[in-house]
Order: C-alpha cells, then structure tokens, then sequence
C-alpha cells in the first residue's frame, strides 16, 4: 500500500513538521492550501519537494481556522463548503500547473475531514464540490476518505457525481467495532510503536485492522496515513515503508 502523509503545513516563521525529511520515504504528500495552514511560499517549497522526489500530490483543504490548525468544526451551509474547497484546491492546483506538478487527488483536513464522515450532509457537499471542481478544472481529482465498513455507501455516494475514492487506513491509530476511528481523548487511542507496527503488518497481510474489543475487521485501504511531525516519526516511516513495499 501507498503511504500519504500531510505536509506543506508551516506558515511564515512557524515550522510544523519534517517535510523534507519524510518526503523521500513516502508516496503521496497532502499539501495544505492555506486555509488551516501553509502560504505561497510554503506551497510552492513543498511542491517543488514533492516534485525532486517524484511523490504524488494531493490537495489539503481544511476550514479557515489558521488558529486552530483547522481542528474545530465550523458550521458552514453546502454552498460555503462548495466555495472553501473549491477556493483552496484551485490555489494549489494553480501554482502546481506553473511548476509542472499534477494534483491527482483532495484530503480533507482535520475537522473538515472528521466533519465528512461523520455528518452525510457535509461529505455530500464535499462531493458536489469535486464534482464542480473536476468540471471546471477539467480533472478527474479523487477524493480520499477513511476506508470503513460503510465503504461501499460511500462510494455509491461518491459515484452519482462521478467521483472516484481513494480509501486510507492510519497506521497509528485505535479502531472502533464500527471501523471508525476511536477518539483520541480514549486512552489506548493512538497505538504505541510495536502495536502500531503490528497493525500495519495485518493491514498489508490481510487487509484487516483490530479493534478495540479485539474483533478482527477487514477494510479495504488503498493507502496508510503515517506522520512525520519529529524525528522519531520519521524513522516509524521508515520502518512502516520497509514492510509495505520491502
């Protein structure tokens, strides 16, 4: 399985993340496009990084919410949620045509993400959105979301607007019975190093994750989110990259 990871998140003078670090050891990078985080400089510098190391390029749009990082939820009607996607996956499929980088496909950021699959009307916006957005970029951009046990809904959803999923798994993180991620405010929510490394073994062995009460549940992820936020978190890539495409 491919690996994506959220990068292009500094702003100004504030450094988040090992960017150029990491994107030698993945194959998808998430590029923020200034609403929760980055800036011109920002994404142009990731871009071109992505581009030197030859990794696919997705949009990271999120809510506008540089304060927050984009991790509180804010209530928006469809249409706002048409125009704030559509505004930051413009921007970055913009500056990557004058750098030559293809955007292949949109990750929703933080609350907008968690919004979507939690709440049919906002993952439906955001659907209507990429349908817009493939139509007036002349695209055909997919959208990535968490791969759970109501997969197949989601891509019915999905392709009555004509929009391909791209579905993720997280490496680091606790599953519920429903395949839904368990919060992070659960202790046992993000997964020590071994029990992380363990799941992503099981996910590329048999496409299955275990979840909290032990059951043994079956996703089908096209790729593994993973993070590179410190050095140590760079070398877990390292290490997660060795066993998903040794």
């Amino acid at each position: 399985m491919k690996l994506n990871c959220d990068l292009g998140e500094s702003f100004g003078s504030w450094k988040m993340g090992l960017d150029e670090a990491v994107m030698p050891h993945i194959d998808m990078a998430n590029i923020a496009c200034g609403f929760h985080a980055g800036d011109a400089n920002v994404m142009f510098n990731t871009l071109s990084l992505a581009k030197k190391h030859n990794v696919e390029v997705g949009a990271h749009p999120g809510y506008k919410d540089i304060e927050g990082f984009g991790r509180r939820s804010i209530a928006h009607s469809e249409q706002e949620i048409i125009n704030l996607m559509t505004y930051q996956v413009s921007a970055i499929f913009g500056v990557a045509k004058t750098l030559g980088v293809t955007i292949s496909y949109v990750k929703p950021h933080g609350a907008l993400y968690n919004d979507m699959m939690a709440n049919a009307e906002v993952r439906h916006a955001i659907l209507k959105s990429m349908q817009a957005i493939n139509h007036g970029l002349g695209t055909s951009l997919k959208l990535m979301m968490l791969a759970t046990a109501n997969a197949e809904q989601h891509k019915n959803e999905a392709k009555q607007l004509g929009v391909e999923l791209l579905l993720e798994a997280f490496a680091d993180r606790r599953y519920t019975d429903e395949g839904k991620l368990q919060n992070r405010k659960i202790e046992g929510a993000v997964l020590s190093e071994q029990d992380m490394l363990q799941q992503v073994v099981n996910l590329q062995q048999n496409g299955q994750v275990i979840t909290e009460s032990g059951k043994a549940l079956t996703i089908a992820a096209d790729t593994i989110c993973v993070h590179g936020d410190n050095e140590h978190g760079v070398a877990q890539i390292k290490q997660i990259r060795a066993i998903c495409q040794p």
